[in-house]
C-alpha cells in the first residue's frame, strides 16, 4: 500500500491533486479570518511568530501562526511513517542563516513570499503579476550559479536527536501558543489587538494547525516547491513540479469566485503595495536566496520536518530577518486609501539600501560557493 502511495504522490497526478488541495484549503483560511490574500504565506507568518516571540515591536503583525507549526509536523508525520526521516546537518549552516534572512528581507519588501504572490494573484492582485516575474530572474540567477558548479556541500548523517531539534521546538511553539504565558509584565508572548492588524486576523487555531498539518503531511511526500517548480523548468525543462504550482493558482483562484473574495486590481489591494521597481526587486532578492538554498520557504519547513537541520537553520535565518526587518525599518509599507486619495506604499530608503545590499551578497555567495567543474 504505501508503495503504491509513493508512485501516486510522485506522479504528475499527485503532485496536480496536492497543488489544487493546497490551493483550496488556503483560500478557505482566509474565508475562515485569516487576512485578505493571506490564505497561506509562509514568509507573513513566520514574521507574525517573530513578532509574537517579541523579536519585532511591530505590534500589527504579532501572533504565532499555527500552519507554520502543522507544516513541520505533518511532515515529521510523513517522514515517520514512510520511514524517510533522516537527520542530517553540516552543509554551510551561516551561509544558509544568511540566505534566510536576506530572502525575508526580499519577501517583506513585496509583503509575501512566493505562496503568498501565488494567493494574491488568484485573490486579483495585480502587482503579484510582476512580482512573479522577479521571482523568476531570481531564481534564473541562482539557476545559472548553479550551472556553474555552485554548491552548499553535503549535508552529513547525524545523531537522531538532532534532526528532532526543530519538530520539538514547534511543539513547543504550539503549547506557547495554546497556553499564553506571562512570562514579564509586558512582555511576550504578544497578539496583535483586535483591529490593529493583520497579525490579529486568523482562522481558529485548531483549524490552521489542521490545515497545516495537511499540508505538510502531502507536501512532504510531492516535494512541493514553489522555488522549485520553476527552477526545474529553467534547468531542466521538467514541468512535474510547475504543474502543481499551477493547480494551486487555479484552484485558489476558483475557490475565491465561490467565496466572493476575486477583487481584481492594481493599487490598494490588501497588505500590498503598488511600488513596481520594489516588488520586483524584493522578489528577485527572495528568489535568488530561495534557489542559493535549495528551496522556498514552504519546502524549507518540510525539509526540517524530515530531519534537516540546515533547513532549519534557514527558517531560524527567516525568522531573525524578520526581525530585523520591522526593527530597522526594512519592511514594505501597503498602499493606503485617506479620504479617497489613494497613498502607494512601498520602502523606506533603509529598505531599498537593504534589498540591494541582499543582492549584492547573495551574488557573492554565489560566486565565492563554486566548486570546479571538470
Amino acid at each position: 500500500m504505501s508503495e503504491r502511495l509513493t508512485r501516486f504522490f510522485a506522479s504528475r497526478r499527485g503532485i496536480v491533486l496536492v497543488g489544487a488541495i493546497i490551493g483550496a484549503l488556503g483560500s478557505l483560511l482566509q474565508k475562515l479570518g485569516n487576512p485578505p490574500n493571506m490564505g497561506i504565506c509562509v514568509a507573513c507568518f513566520e514574521r507574525d511568530i517573530a513578532g509574537a516571540l517579541g523579536l519585532h515591536r511591530a505590534i500589527a503583525v504579532q501572533y504565532i501562526r499555527p500552519e507554520i507549526i502543522g507544516f513541520v509536523l505533518g511532515s515529521l508525520i510523513a517522514a515517520l511513517v514512510f520511514r524517510e526521516f533522516k537527520a542530517r546537518a553540516g552543509s554551510a549552516p551561516l551561509v544558509r542563516f544568511v540566505l534566510g534572512a536576506f530572502a525575508m528581507i526580499g519577501a517583506l519588501a513585496f509583503l509575501g513570499c512566493p505562496w503568498r504572490a501565488n494567493f494574491r494573484l488568484a485573490g486579483g492582485d495585480l502587482t503579484a503579476l510582476p512580482a512573479l516575474v522577479g521571482l523568476a530572474v531570481g531564481i534564473w540567477l541562482g539557476v545559472i550559479f548553479l550551472k556553474n558548479g555552485y554548491n552548499l556541500g553535503r549535508s552529513q548523517k547525524t545523531y537522531a536527536a538532532v534532526g528532532w531539534i526543530f519538530p520539538l521546538l514547534m511543539v513547543g511553539l504550539l503549547l506557547l501558543a495554546v497556553i499564553q504565558p506571562v512570562f514579564a509584565e509586558g512582555g511576550p508572548i504578544f497578539n496583535t489587538p483586535e483591529g490593529k492588524g493583520p497579525g490579529a486576523l486568523h482562522a481558529a487555531w485548531g483549524i490552521s494547525l489542521g490545515v497545516g498539518l495537511v499540508i505538510g503531511f502531502l507536501a512532504q511526500r510531492t516535494r512541493f516547491c514553489t522555488m522549485g517548480s520553476v527552477r526545474d523548468v529553467i534547468l531542466m525543462g521538467d514541468t512535474h513540479l510547475i504543474s502543481g504550482l499551477g493547480a494551486l493558482l487555479v484552484t485558489a483562484f476558483l475557490t475565491n469566485l465561490a467565496f466572493g473574495q476575486f477583487h481584481p486590481g492594481y493599487t490598494a489591494q490588501p497588505v500590498a503595495h503598488s511600488n513596481l521597481i520594489w516588488n520586483v526587486l524584493g522578489m528577485v532578492l527572495s528568489g535568488l536566496a530561495y534557489a542559493l538554498a535549495g528551496g522556498c520557504p514552504g519546502r524549507q519547513l518540510f525539509l526540517t520536518g524530515e530531519g534537516d537541520s540546515d533547513a532549519g537553520v534557514f527558517v531560524l535565518g527567516m525568522i531573525v530577518g524578520a526581525g530585523f526587518s520591522h526593527n530597522f525599518g526594512l519592511a514594505g509599507t501597503p498602499d493606503k486609501l485617506v479620504e479617497g486619495t489613494l497613498q502607494v506604499g512601498g520602502l523606506t530608503p533603509a529598505g531599498m539600501a537593504a534589498v540591494i545590499l541582499g543582492i549584492v551578497v547573495c551574488i557573492l555567495i554565489g560566486f565565492s560557493m563554486r566548486e570546479k567543474l571538470a
